[in-house]
């Protein structure tokens, strides 16, 4: 038997692979029924702990620019601002597919543009693969990136780089849009992406979808029915104020950073700290 065949993993989540999750093991995942999760990083230590988790997938989401950078959209985030992050968390990371976001006004003008800002990310920062936003509006930027041999990851639905069309951050899909969506999925996987993102999306519309497609769908406010789901790691670790209905906390983080570093001022004001198994002699 090859070492090809040896070495792939038997789960996607958790599993053993000795190597980089690649677009055959995600496909092969689809194929078992298998469901799995996906996570945002976005410095190297973090994508450290996501990866030695079994965490399958990593994504350098344009949702950096709220979380890291501190805009209140994802619109300003750059390419050079999302460069540093992708290649710190494939430095950080030994298994996990490394998909980053082509930020707004990086692809959409041309295939031509795409291919630029995609060979960037591949070549300068070790991305495994990209992702891009958007349904038949970008299917010569998704043709021709697979044509390139870069892989795409699509998203539909809430596409939050296209907010200000959308009229906010609402739920997409509804009525005959559901129909458009669907279109949407389908002329994508023609077109080569491996997998797509259904963001704020009704869970039937989303059950439709992953059961029509032969590529994974990855939920996020999708409901239960796709294959995968994600989440930014700053949501389920409890550090957004105010996160998102489909955002389950799972961690209070902020309170225990609040704790831990009130404990720390603490005792430097009282002298606590350093003590002496703290300092050199």
């Amino acid at each position: 038997m090859s070492s090809s065949v040896t070495n792939r993993p038997t789960s996607l989540y958790g599993g053993q692979a000795g190597r980089r999750i690649t677009v055959r093991d995600v496909a092969a995942a689809k194929e078992r029924g298998e469901r799995w999760p996906m996570v945002t990083a976005y410095d190297a230590m973090t994508a450290r702990v996501f990866d030695e988790a079994g965490i399958p997938v990593l994504l350098v989401g344009d949702s950096a620019a709220m979380v890291v950078y501190g805009y209140d959209s994802t619109l300003p985030v750059s390419v050079d601002d999302l460069m540093p992050l992708t290649a710190a968390v494939v430095r950080g990371s030994s298994r996990a597919m490394v998909v980053a976001d082509l930020p707004f006004g990086s692809y959409q003008s041309s295939p031509q543009q795409a291919l630029e800002t995609a060979a960037r990310f591949m070549k300068e920062a070790g991305a495994h693969a990209v992702k891009l936003e958007g349904g038949r509006r970008v299917l010569p930027q998704v043709e021709a990136l697979v044509s390139a041999g870069i892989p795409v990851m699509a998203h539909l639905g809430l596409t939050p780089q296209s907010v200000n069309t959308l009229g906010g951050y609402r739920v997409q899909g509804r009525g005959q849009s559901g129909d458009e969506l669907m279109a949407d999925a389908k002329d994508l996987e023609y077109a080569g992406a491996f997998s797509v993102v259904l963001e704020c999306v009704p869970a039937d519309l989303a059950e439709r979808v992953t059961a029509s497609l032969s590529i994974p769908t990855i939920g996020i406010g999708a409901g239960p029915g796709t294959d995968a789901q994600v989440l930014v790691w700053q949501d389920l670790m409890g550090l957004t104020a105010s996160p998102a209905k489909f955002v389950k906390k799972y961690f209070d983080l902020a309170h225990e950073m609040d704790r831990a570093v009130r404990s720390f001022a603490d005792e430097v004001s009282t002298g606590a700290f350093p003590a002496a198994e703290h300092s050199y002699r």
